[in-house]
């Protein structure tokens, strides 16, 4: 087993090596921006990034999904960012060995505080991925934080450039995206 030289609990790593992994083949969505390989993934510090330790590939598999992720991100800009250009990817994608998640209550008993999801607190949810790393998984499913739907995060150096195709990509045209975000439902 690869080692990230952290020290995980002995609690978590017990509760993730009970589960039974799933397999994934589907269709998955992902934003970038534009010039960015749609297939990369990323080191940096997020919510089941460990630590920047590992790169990740964050999708969703709803479009919607993917669109609130980073539409939620722009948001918090003191002015909406109009020069960056996004696209967004739909991607083939297959996993062998994922840990499936169904909602927030369920990553509860292994220490993540359901109050505090939403949150840009990512301590309980990077040592679970980092746990699952070490445990050789491939991947997460887990709860989006943004919307209702559920993002698969790929463990790249699992050895995915194979197990993923894009289908299609498009710009992404936000002014449109949060006007029909802002219109009211019926």
């Amino acid at each position: 087993m690869a080692t990230s030289g952290r020290v995980h609990d002995r609690a978590i790593l017990d509760a993730l090596d009970a589960m039974d992994p799933v397999p994934f083949e589907g269709t998955v969505w992902r934003i970038t921006r534009t010039g960015r390989e749609a297939t990369r993934g990323s080191a940096a510090n997020g919510r089941w990034s460990p630590g920047g330790t590992v790169e990740v590939l964050y999708t969703s598999l709803e479009r919607d999904g993917a669109l609130a992720e980073i539409g939620y991100r722009l948001s918090l800009e003191p002015v909406w960012p109009s020069r960056l250009q996004h696209e967004i990817h739909e991607l083939a994608a297959q996993s062998e060995r994922t840990l499936q998640f169904a909602d927030v209550a369920s990553l509860t008993t292994l220490g993540v505080d359901a109050s505090k999801y939403e949150s840009f607190d990512y301590s309980a949810t990077q040592a679970l991925a980092a746990a699952a790393h070490f445990l050789e998984f491939d991947g997460l499913l887990v709860p989006s934080a943004r919307h209702s739907s559920t993002n698969l995060v790929l463990f790249m150096d699992r050895g995915f450039p194979g197990s993923l195709e894009i289908k299609s990509s498009e710009s992404v045209n936000w002014a449109t995206w949060r006007r029909q975000r802002a219109r009211p439902t019926s």
